[in-house]
């Protein structure tokens, strides 16, 4: 097949079908696409070392992370990839699959936690990495990466800052910038909703209800984001304003299933992961009561004695 190019890019020639979009295209590949084959090797072997040393391990914490790794492939490294160059409705697709889907899948595979299961300890070259990974989740710049005053910013930035100024244009008319673009909003994505879904050590804890909040605050602005591109009445931004003229894709209509993509893409992960917090949340105030009780019966059981034996010693010196 004839490709036609971007500057510098792989853009196919025929216009996209739910046949053609999720072939994998090593032409297409970002560097996300081959993490995500690495992580799920890496991921395995961790699940395999773990059990052979008698530790279970959730199965749906491998079929989370499995999921995720391909998902962040189905839009990196397929021609899925291609045509969110040439379509805005695609790209944003990407953009959401990327900073909300993959990440949420991701950390419910608890990474962090397998990683610290199945590495070597100890004071020689082999318990480095484990040394490394706690030094890390310790320092105090991860402790600033993983605040919502940097966050939160962070996210609607990538929303706003990207979009409606120059910056989209100038990332996407190159290669690099192209590849940074995508890692940017997966790595935003996992530093925003790494604290939120709390599934392994983060460097920052929160309570439930900061929890929700986190996840609350950005809801309006991702949506007011998603509606601000479905009603504007010119082109948001340069690149995707001459699709191929055979493709008989009108730019602005396009760009209106953009808009609608980020309005309800954004809203349904989100409402997924309010509904985690909100099932955690619970089971943790059930254990708790749970606790209290425990206690009481101990302890009430204690001071039962202690009164008969005060009685006891009462009626012998009597």
């Amino acid at each position: 097949m004839d490709h036609g190019h971007h500057p510098g890019m792989w853009v196919p020639a025929e216009p996209p079908t739910w046949g053609r979009m999720f072939l994998p295209h090593l032409d297409g590949w970002s560097w996300l696409a081959v993490l995500s084959l690495v992580g799920i090797v890496g991921y395995l072997v961790a699940v395999v070392v773990l059990r052979r040393t008698g530790v279970p391990w959730p199965w749906w914490r491998t079929a989370s992370w499995v999921a995720g790794c391909g998902a962040l492939f189905a839009v990196t490294g397929t021609w899925f990839n291609g045509y969110s160059m040439v379509l805005f409705s695609l790209h944003m697709a990407q953009h959401m699959v990327l900073s909300m889907v993959a990440p949420i899948l991701l950390l419910l595979g608890a990474p962090v936690t397998l990683a610290l299961r199945t590495l070597p300890r100890g004071k020689r070259l082999a318990g480095v990495p484990r040394a490394l990974l706690l030094d890390a989740l310790h320092s105090r710049v991860a402790r600033v990466l993983s605040h919502p005053a940097f966050t939160l910013p962070l996210f609607l930035a990538s929303l706003y800052a990207v979009y409606f100024t120059p910056l989209f244009d100038a990332l996407m008319a190159n290669p690099v910038g192209h590849q940074f673009m995508l890692a940017h909003f997966t790595v935003t994505g996992l530093l925003f909703l790494g604290p939120i879904l709390a599934q392994d050590p983060w460097p920052r804890t929160a309570g439930h209800g900061a929890r929700m909040l986190e996840l609350l605050i950005p809801m309006p602005f991702h949506a007011f984001f998603g509606v601000a591109i479905l009603m504007a009445g010119s082109l948001v931004v340069e690149t995707f304003e001459n699709p191929p003229a055979g493709w008989g894709i009108d730019p602005l209509a396009d760009q209106k299933t953009a808009g609608s993509i980020a309005w309800s893409f954004g809203e349904i992960p989100t409402v997924f992961v309010i509904a985690l917090v909100l099932f955690a949340w619970m089971g943790s105030e059930q254990r708790r009561d749970r606790r209290a009780e425990r206690v009481a019966e101990r302890t009430g059981d204690a001071e039962l004695a202690a009164y008969n034996e005060r009685l006891r010693a009462l009626a012998e010196r009597g």
